[in-house]
């Protein structure tokens, strides 16, 4: 007799909780759980959308096709590079291979992303580490993800000895990849 109280205790719940489900399900289909992305039913909206949408409206309505503009890249040339940014605000990627040296300008900002890196300095004084906020002297290493401020020409970054990859390394201001 237990057991087969237990089995129709069980039914009765399996039931109850399949009911239970498709009550939901119909209540969850208006919130837009069945329609398809990209329709007036879906609120999620990629950025390329509002960017067209905010240009159409400072625009009075014509839409403009956003025009991909080219990332500067240094030269793989052995001589100096100079590349410095038009703004500070300007962030640039640089590649700086084994046996390269990245002189930053005066005021310069360095982001170690990739690599193994070493202070440059042609003086006694360093590179400010602005998210330790210590003082990093010739030679010492770079730590990656780390805010590097230049503050006179002349100082810079390069690879690590015994590194065969170079690094990559996130610029704010000017430079020469040398």
């Amino acid at each position: 007799m237990k057991s087969v109280w237990k089995v129709t205790t069980a039914a009765v719940l399996l039931a109850g909780g399949v009911w239970a489900g498709s009550l939901l399900n119909v209540t969850a289909e208006g919130a837009g759980v069945g329609s398809q992305p990209g329709t007036a039913d879906d609120p999620v909206v990629t950025k390329s959308y509002v960017d067209q949408q905010i240009q159409k409206a400072l625009s009075g309505g014509a839409v403009t096709t956003p025009v991909a503009t080219a990332t500067p890249s240094p030269s793989s040339a052995p001589t100096a590079t100079t590349s410095p940014t038009t703004s500070s605000n300007e962030s640039v990627i640089v590649d700086v291979k084994p046996g390269q040296t990245l002189i930053a300008s005066a005021g310069a900002e360095f982001i170690v992303r990739a690599g193994k890196a070493v202070i440059f300095s042609q003086d006694a004084n360093g590179v400010a580490d602005l998210t330790d906020g210590k003082d990093l002297l010739n030679g010492v290493a770079a730590p990656t993800n780390h805010l590097l401020s230049f503050p006179r020409n002349g100082r810079g970054i390069t690879v690590q000895e015994g590194q065969t990859l170079g690094l990559v390394v996130m610029v704010r201001g000017g430079y020469t990849l040398k």
